[in-house]
């Protein structure tokens, strides 16, 4: 098909040309003013040749930044303070494996030498419960370092991508965040959520081949592997992928060999593989203790590959994952921190709110704890923390606007009772 379409035609050009004209004047004459994706026509447009030299402008801007990168983990660490309460030892691998990479990104750019040598990427894989702040240090991390990001969902992809995503896709997904720049994506990071639903799993009818599949898939894109930008299962991307021949000079692959990939999960079970394989007692544990906390961390922090070969992971893929941290849980303390302290705080989006129906709103900190605490019974972390605010400021938000009312102050007897909270304000109103 696609040497017929290059076969002269009877006016001498080829019949993809004559296939580009022909949409351009069906779809132009019907609009009026259809533009026809520029890059099918020939020659650029002035305002097409300004967003292309802007655009090249940018790329240079990031590459310097990137040539010139000379962070120490201790001040990433110190930035990520400033968002995500507790998971110090977290901050500081992840530190060290941000600056590890970028330097070594640094030196391939600036250096032809380097990209010739060996070189390990640190991938990252951060272990611990919901709500803890994984996504948001990786988050964070992306936007200190001014690099492209997007965070997927390890459940969505599957073996072949026809049942599910290709992880080819995840790639695809980080140039639509760079705006389609694979300059700036191919230097950026991937965050896959939930990789430990992906692990294998033995059972009577076998192993689970689809978790083995994407493992296995996964494997190239870790290391050095080059990824087309049209989906095979795309209709449109494909479509794309037939205009790219007419003659369009962008790349139609991203190579992920600078692309850094950092992965979660919850590994419940890994808890189980590990006590099993430690007992308790060996990290100072004792039954009656076991039974009144939740020692999961603790165990995690020992987490070996052979526990994730054992949890369903393939050996390879368990080794393009070398660098591992546990996060702690959330106590209520921490989630009082986490609305007093951190600059990312969901109670300013609430102060936000508020004070677009120009009302003030203040939290007592007596308030604020009794906030904390009612979130700690969640067992979501700080997710619990939009729970519970949703649940107190839901009428507040719903009355208070229709009124004059300009300042509500919120105590902690408002949060164990907040319907008697808002009455009390809406009878001093009327």
């Amino acid at each position: 098909m696609d040497d017929d379409l290059k076969k002269p035609s009877e006016n001498g050009s080829n019949l993809f040309e004559d296939l580009k004209r022909q949409l351009n004047d069906v779809f132009g004459s019907s609009t009026g003013k259809f533009n026809f994706m520029p890059m099918l026509v020939e020659g650029k447009p002035a305002a097409q040749g300004q967003e292309t030299n802007k655009e090249e402008e940018e790329i240079h801007e990031f590459i310097e930044k990137i040539r010139a990168f000379n962070m120490k983990p201790r001040e990433v660490k110190d930035y990520l303070d400033r968002f995500v309460i507790k998971q110090h030892e977290a901050k500081k691998v992840l530190a060290v494996a941000i600056c590890d990479h970028y330097n070594h990104v640094k030196q391939s750019l600036n250096d032809k030498n380097t990209q010739d040598k060996e070189y390990s990427k640190q991938n990252v894989l951060l272990l611990g419960p919901t709500g803890v702040g994984k996504t948001y240090l990786i988050k964070n991390v992306a936007k200190l370092i001014g690099v492209p990001f997007v965070k997927v969902d390890a459940t969505k992809f599957s073996e072949t991508g026809y049942v599910g995503s290709d992880v080819d896709d995840m790639i695809r997904d980080l140039v639509k965040s760079a705006n389609g720049n694979t300059e700036m994506a191919k230097f950026g990071i991937v965050f896959i959520d939930e990789i430990d639903k992906i692990a294998t799993s033995s059972g009577i009818e076998g192993r689970d081949i689809s978790g083995r599949g994407v493992q296995i898939n996964l494997l190239k894109l870790m290391e050095d592997s080059d990824v087309s930008l049209f989906s095979q299962t795309d209709v449109m991307s494909q479509i794309k992928a037939a205009m790219s021949m007419g003659g369009d000079k962008k790349s139609t692959t991203i190579n992920t060999k600078h692309i850094l990939f950092i992965a979660s999960g919850a590994f419940d079970k890994l808890t189980d593989i590990i006590k099993t394989r430690v007992g308790a007692r060996s990290i100072g544990f004792n039954l009656q203790k076991s039974r009144e906390v939740d020692d999961s961390y603790e165990f995690l922090k020992q987490a070996s590959t052979a526990d994730f070969i054992k949890f369903g992971f393939e050996p390879e893929f368990a080794g393009r994952l070398p660098v591992r941290v546990a996060c702690e849980p959330l106590k209520a303390n921490d989630l009082r921190d986490i609305l007093a302290s951190s600059e990312g705080s969901i109670l300013k989006q609430y102060l936000d709110d508020f004070a677009g129906y120009n009302i003030e709103l203040s939290v007592s900190d007596e308030a604020i704890a009794k906030i904390a605490e009612l979130a700690s019974e969640e067992k979501t972390g700080a997710r619990g923390l939009l729970t519970i605010l949703e649940r107190l400021f839901r009428d507040f938000k719903f009355e208070l606007p229709s009124t004059d009312i300009g300042k509500l102050e919120v105590t902690e007897a408002c949060v164990d009772d907040p319907e008697a909270g808002l009455n009390k304000i809406l009878g001093k109103w009327t």
